[in-house]
């Protein structure tokens, strides 16, 4: 391995790295890795406000939850170019488009390609770098191909039991290279596990940067690859440079800095405490969050099914919105733990028929699955005004992304671990009543079954 140049090893004053998160739920999967790590985080949930940047002066990296891998190019045109703008206005020489580590993507929706094409724009930068592997989230990638582990198997993301049959977005194709220029015209490069192990990484990162911006990802699979993919990046960030990159990017730099001395040798989070109850919608169709779903009712939490139907229904949301309120209400008055879900796995009839259903309610699946999140997040705030419960747990993007506004969240901070990826917050609000309530927003495959006992009992898996 290279060697970093001694006069480089100083970080600079102010910001490191300011990020914009394709989901709810992987926005706080890096701010979860850089705080660990000993790099101050906040997440806004909205675009802060100066009063906002006052408060939280003192963060290296700043992030802003967006909802982006749901949407249309067409959309991002219209969206992310002032957002991409606002953030890199602030500073840090490393600007992130972070999407998730399983690549959830497509020509049509959650385009990585376009969002690097309205990015790089930001910068004058000769490339684009690519982290997408990250060993703690046991998703590699290996000569461009990425894999992700799955029941205790690694799997091909083309073959993963889930990504391969994700409703929006389904993974046909295992090299990212061929996946990413299905949405993007731009030269797309590789430094692979071979070049990082000889030591030419840095010779062939020179060799592939030009005037065109090309897209150079970054092989990772262990803890060596992971150190020299992040001295990569930092060491030829130059004046400024954009990166569409999963949490695996926060993982190699953290892992580089950490060789360099510039920050604490073990990451570390603290502990949460226990919490007689706390209150959970899952709004994830994952074969994970199933199993989470089954261990809950296994284990003395009120488990209640949403009926996907009447949400959709003008004239019967309301109702059933109050009848699973009321439910969760009462259990929590006899200090059970109420989870809400609107659907147990990806064979649940419920997503089997979901296009059905949709199209019942003169609706598209993809604004379905949006009113489906919002009536969730409508559910849990509803719960908290009837309640004095202080931890919660929100399970699948739509659902998270619709939190913040139903509960009038602006920021969020890492409070504890939980499991990786999926820190339990610390909610900011200018609402006495809902600054300072802890919250996880948990993507669909990550946690172990037992995740939700985790949460209301403060331990970290």
């Amino acid at each position: 391995m290279t060697t970093a140049n001694p006069a480089s090893q100083a970080w600079p004053d102010g910001l490191l790295l300011t990020y914009y998160g394709d989901d709810f739920t992987g926005s706080t999967d890096v701010m979860e890795a850089f705080t660990a790590a000993g790099v101050p985080t906040v997440l806004f949930l909205e675009l802060p406000r100066l009063e906002d940047l006052t408060r939280f002066g003192h963060m290296r990296c700043i992030g802003l939850a967006g909802q982006s891998r749901g949407k249309s190019p067409a959309w991002m045109q219209q969206e992310l170019p002032a957002v991409f703008e606002r953030l890199h206005a602030m500073g840090a020489p490393i600007l992130q488009y972070k999407v998730c580590s399983t690549f959830d993507s497509s020509a049509h929706v959650g385009s990585i390609g376009q969002a690097i094409d309205l990015g790089v724009t930001t910068s004058a930068s000769t490339w684009s770098p690519m982290v997408v592997g990250a060993p703690r989230l046991k998703r590699y990638q290996v000569f461009g191909h990425l894999f992700a582990a799955a029941n205790g198997a690694v799997h091909r993301i083309d073959r993963h039991p889930t990504m391969s049959r994700h409703p929006v977005t389904p993974m046909q194709e295992g090299d990212l290279r061929v996946h990413l220029a299905e949405q993007t015209q731009r030269r797309i490069e590789l430094i692979d596990l071979a070049e990082l192990a000889e030591g030419s990484g840095q010779a062939r990162c020179t060799a592939l940067q030009g005037d065109d911006q090309p897209v150079v990802m970054i092989d990772v699979a262990d803890t060596a690859s992971q150190i020299e993919a992040g001295r990569l990046v930092w060491e030829n960030r130059g004046q400024g440079v954009f990166s569409a990159s999963s949490s695996g990017l926060q993982y190699a730099l953290a892992a580089y800095w950490r060789q360099q001395g510039l920050i604490p040798q073990t990451p570390s989070l603290p502990v949460a405490q226990e919490v007689p109850c706390i209150a959970v919608v899952s709004g994830s169709c994952s074969p994970m969050s199933a199993a989470q779903i089954q261990w809950a009712r296994a284990h003395g939490f009120a488990t209640e099914r949403l009926d996907i139907a009447k949400c959709l229904n003008p004239q019967e949301a309301d109702a059933e919105i109050a009848r699973l309120v009321n439910s969760a209400l009462a259990s929590i008055a006899q200090q059970i733990s109420p989870l809400v879900f609107s659907a147990e796995g990806p064979d649940d009839p419920s997503v089997l028929n979901f296009e059905a259903t949709a199209s019942a309610a003169q609706m598209s699946k993809s604004d379905a699955a949006v009113r489906v999140g919002h009536v969730l997040a409508e559910i849990m705030r509803q719960i908290l005004d009837g309640s004095n419960i202080r931890r919660i747990v929100v399970a699948g993007g739509d659902s998270s992304g619709a939190v913040g506004s139903h509960l009038g969240i602006r920021a969020l901070t890492v409070q504890a671990g939980m499991a990786p990826g999926v820190p339990l917050c610390r909610a900011w609000s200018d609402d006495p009543q809902r600054d300072g309530l802890e919250v996880a927003l948990k993507g669909g495959q990550l946690g172990a079954p037992s995740f939700y006992g985790q949460v209301r009992s403060g331990q970290f898996a």
